[in-house]
């Protein structure tokens, strides 16, 4: 049974949703292991967000880890994203198979860090939920770690950034 019903509408469509593609450039996937990947068996995963195969299995993969990140979680309908109560969501559920994981291409994220974001910054992963700050490269940003990706389109706090591996 569904929680909640839509109880307004807006005039113009959301351009994206955190998670998905941003162009048609080349992509590359994340290589799987033999039976693919599943969601963190505790707190599922998070799409639109970074996250890390688990080092000595490689088959888990979670929005919370240390290092680089392994992918970026694309938003494709090919898992059990929420919990059939809730009615809506961006979470794999946990110990769910999920599809394809992208290490490189275009892609919309939401800026959680506080300050704006400009073209040319680098994307930061937080090691405790996976989410994207923005700042200069090699800058220190407490608990994340630099990735390879770069903001291509300007934000505020809290608004969609386009990310890719290209840079600008």
């Amino acid at each position: 049974m569904v929680a909640t019903f839509q109880t307004s509408t807006q005039v113009t469509q959301a351009p994206a949703v955190a998670g998905d593609f941003a162009s048609a450039n080349p992509r590359h996937s994340l290589l799987s292991v033999p039976g693919g990947f599943v969601a963190d068996l505790t707190n599922g995963l998070t799409v639109g967000l970074f996250a890390w195969a688990d080092t000595s299995t490689g088959t888990i993969l979670s929005n919370a880890g240390t290092g680089v990140p392994s992918c970026f979680v694309h938003r494709e309908l090919n898992a059990d994203f929420y919990p059939q109560a809730a009615g809506f969501g961006m979470t794999i559920m946990p110990g769910k198979y999920v599809g394809e994981m992208f290490s490189s291409g275009d892609f919309f994220a939401k800026n959680a860090g506080a300050g704006a974001v400009t073209k040319g910054m680098k994307a930061y992963a937080n090691n405790t939920n996976g989410t994207v700050s923005f700042a200069a490269t090699g800058a220190t940003v407490a608990g994340s770690t630099e990735t390879k990706w770069y903001a291509h389109t300007a934000a505020a706090a809290g608004e969609l950034v386009k990310i890719s591996t290209t840079i600008p």
